[in-house]
């Protein structure tokens, strides 16, 4: 089967860390030898690469084409004006693919199934390609596409839409199958295909030589997530007054690190919350390793990876009890959830924790439970039965 994975979540050599967890997917996928598979991933178009754009001139710096791990990836760009540009970018983004697509089908770049990750506006999309192109779509839900964006009315009825075209339709986490329920789809179109964990990368290391490296001499907490109001780090901050000899590390950078790190300094807190900056993903393991715990104080979300990562290592979570953090802690090797998501209640749990912890080894074997194999299986399953229906019908 010869796929393409369309998404504008996916890394880049400009952006290595953006959206390693749908590449992961991929290239699980793809080594299962079942599947073919290139990429679209298109992004917004900036002129300018000088680094006083900040953000923006990041996107500039991403390559037209690229290969990783063996996997040609394309970054065609698509006009994204400020204030309106989110109304409109699936119309935006489907008008700057769509001939491109075209000339990489003339010149024999040809595909069977357009598998598509985030509903809107990359589902979107990928709908109207799959209508233009005659090509069937599957598309995967990931958590805030449904949680927040799908709260406008505008994206909400081009994200059933889309739902109602896909030949398949996947989530990460039950929660989320259920959001789209109740979002007006019947729930039997769709599978839930959760994220799995890499058991080779994500294993624990000396942790006594680990916390030596990092200077950690007491119990530490470590947070790991984009900088943004959605992951809670606000809370996590203000749950170590009641955690005193408590250190935090937080692992990610985003809009929030300024008035974090003032936050920190005006609690009297800044001695004990490290800000570690975004972090390659080979680094992990040792972070999680050295950590008591991994905390995870989020609103919403789709199936965060960090908890299976940090399990993986031997290290226990404590999360909020949302829809695919529920889903990923179901027993007490693997951690607490926090029903009331608030700093009382994150330190509460982290008390308990830091009292009784799991044995280390038991995270671990609690892990093990969630590698790629099935996922994997399940999407070429997914992927076979749409094109054996098209060409039955």
């Amino acid at each position: 089967m010869r796929i393409l994975t369309f998404t504008s979540l996916y890394p880049s050599s400009a952006r290595p860390q953006f959206g390693i967890f749908v590449e992961t997917r991929l290239r699980q996928l793809v080594a299962g030898g079942a599947v073919s598979a290139r990429v679209v991933a298109p992004c917004p178009w900036f002129p300018f690469a000088h680094p006083r754009f900040g953000n923006y001139a990041v996107l500039a710096r991403i390559p037209r084409a690229e290969e990783r791990h063996g996997i040609a990836i394309d970054h065609p760009r698509y006009p994204l004006p400020p204030k309106i540009g989110m109304s409109v970018a699936p119309l935006l983004m489907f008008g700057a693919v769509l001939p491109v697509l075209r000339r990489q089908i003339a010149a024999g770049r040809d595909f069977d199934l357009i598998d598509a990750h985030y509903m809107y506006p990359d589902g979107v999309a990928a709908a109207l390609l799959g209508k233009a192109l005659g090509r069937p779509v599957a598309i995967t839900s990931r958590g805030t596409d449904l949680n927040i964006i799908a709260e406008h009315a505008l994206p909400r009825r081009q994200i059933l839409w889309a739902a109602q075209q896909a030949a398949g339709l996947v989530t990460v986490s039950e929660g989320l199958r259920q959001r789209l329920v109740a979002l007006g789809i019947d729930g039997g179109r769709v599978r839930v295909l959760r994220n799995g964990v890499d058991l080779e990368l994500f294993r624990p290391g000396d942790r006594t030589a680990l916390c030596r490296q990092l200077g950690l001499t007491g119990p530490t907490l470590i947070a790991v997530g984009n900088l943004v109001t959605i992951k809670g780090h606000d809370l996590m901050i203000e749950a170590l007054r009641d955690l005193p000899g408590v250190t935090l590390l937080i692992v990610g950078d985003g809009p929030l690190h300024g008035s974090l790190e003032a936050q920190a300094r005006q609690s009297g807190l800044a001695e004990r919350v490290r800000f570690m900056g975004r972090v390659a993903q080979a680094e992990l393991p040792g972070l999680y390793t050295a950590a008591d715990a991994l905390i995870l104080a989020s609103s919403h979300e789709g199936w965060p990876n960090v908890l299976l990562e940090s399990m993986a290592c031997g290290t226990p979570a404590v999360a909020t009890a949302i829809p695919g953090a529920a889903e990923a802690i179901r027993k007490p090797e693997a951690g607490r959830l926090v029903a009331e998501r608030s700093a009382a209640g994150f330190a509460a749990a982290v008390r308990a924790l830091l009292e009784a912890p799991p044995d280390r080894a038991a995270t671990r074997r609690y892990a093990e439970d969630f590698g790629w194999g099935s996922t994997t299986a399940g999407q070429v399953d997914l992927f076979r039965s749409i094109l054996e229906s098209r060409s039955g019908s």
